[in-house]
């Protein structure tokens, strides 16, 4: 008998030919985990940029906001806006460059931004608004991507400051480039040192802003980085930030995937031993092969390195990709998969019965990362919370 929640599931989907699944419970499970390994005393931030790694930046937010995480974190404004449109309040941080005409708006909707170079800082000066400008200092401490280098310390500080009245210091954080091996935690320990050189340097001055270092990998390892508040990210969704990470903690921390991406097989034909498939000719069978073909593709976001590599779940088995993957269809060999039908379900990513293919399986063998997998799924598909 098929469950209610299986059931509701079909009906979501109907009319679909491909769409996304995410699963309320592993959200929650995550959510525990990474509640369990910080201090009761230690904010939660949930990163939910670029589509919420692909989960589905509104859908995700909310769930996440209804566990009570204590931050959100956008990439953009345009991002942040979209959650306060609805009615999402938890305080929410900006973590990418904003251009100057959008701060009026952040300071009205009550978003925080990262301010990472002396051209950004300078230009809150002159503004004209009715409430103080909530920004995080961004430090450079080994990266070298955004942030403020050491050298500019001073010259920060007294800027700040010269206009506290209309400049708030709400945070002051850093980003790790190689927080995710254990066994090499010297470039960590150095990042480490020079993020503390700037906090003595704000307490000094007299600013007592939030404190944040780590994302999901230095969360998981190296506990002295959690400071006031840990930025959770791709972690949130059950993946882990890097093989080394997962070895090291995957028996303690447990966490569960929660995207599974489906389709259906839109059409089913047996060809003739030696027959060539898909552009180019790059598969030729070496057997009588029956092909189901699904309506995805790289337009969707199924990598077309994955061209001849991929493999899908149905029915609780394994079939593979053969030929290129093209902008809106695949093949897939079925000869060893039984009783199939056109309408039936294709898993790409998740579980199929006791058969799963993993986002990490398919990014490894795209030779792509699972943060750029995930991220590179069409917002566009559906995602159904169940």
């Amino acid at each position: 008998m098929p469950s209610e929640e299986s059931l509701h599931s079909r009906e979501s989907r109907l009319g679909l030919r491909t769409w996304i699944e995410i699963d309320r419970n592993a959200i929650k499970n995550n959510y525990k985990i990474f509640r369990s390994i910080i201090a009761p005393t230690t904010k939660l931030l949930s990163v939910v940029k670029s589509n919420a790694y692909g989960h589905g930046l509104v859908d995700f937010s909310k769930e996440v906001a209804a566990l009570g995480v204590d931050w959100l974190a956008a990439d953009s404004v345009i991002e942040a806006l979209r959650l306060r449109k609805e009615n999402i309040t938890t305080p929410m941080l900006v973590l990418g460059y904003t251009l100057p005409e959008r701060i009026s708006e952040a300071v009205e909707h009550n978003i925080s931004l990262t301010v990472s170079n002396i051209f950004s800082l300078q230009g809150l000066k002159d503004l004209d608004l009715n409430h103080k400008v909530k920004i995080h200092i961004k430090v450079d401490s080994g990266m070298h991507r955004q942030g403020f280098m050491q050298y500019e310390m001073d010259a920060v500080i007294a800027f700040l400051s010269e206009h506290s009245k209309s400049i708030e210091v709400e945070g002051l954080y850093t980003h790790f480039a190689a927080a995710k091996d254990p066994a090499e935690p010297e470039d960590t320990q150095l990042q480490i040192s020079i993020f503390k050189l700037w906090i003595d340097a704000f307490h000094a001055a007299g600013f007592k802003p939030i404190l944040h270092a780590a994302a999901t990998g230095a969360t998981i390892l190296f506990p002295e980085t959690h400071f006031d508040m840990v930025r959770i990210g791709i972690g949130f969704h059950g993946l882990w930030p890097s093989t080394e990470a997962q070895a090291h903690r995957q028996k303690e921390l447990l966490l569960k995937p929660t995207m599974s991406w489906k389709t259906i097989i839109g059409e089913i034909k047996t060809l003739p031993n030696g027959s060539k498939i898909g552009y180019d000719f790059t598969h030729t069978v070496s057997r009588e092969t029956r092909i189901a073909v699904c309506p995805i593709g790289y337009w969707h976001g199924y990598c077309r390195s994955l061209s001849n590599l991929g493999v899908v779940g149905i029915k609780g088995l394994r079939g593979r990709v053969l030929g290129r993957v093209s902008m809106d269809m695949v093949v897939i060999d079925v000869t060893d998969i039984p009783e199939l039908s056109i309408g039936d379900e294709v898993v790409l990513v998740g579980k199929s019965i006791d058969n799963e293919v993993s986002a990490h399986d398919l990014a490894t063998l795209a030779g792509v990362s699972t943060y750029e997998f995930v991220t590179r799924i069409n917002p566009l598909i559906k995602k159904i919370y169940i």
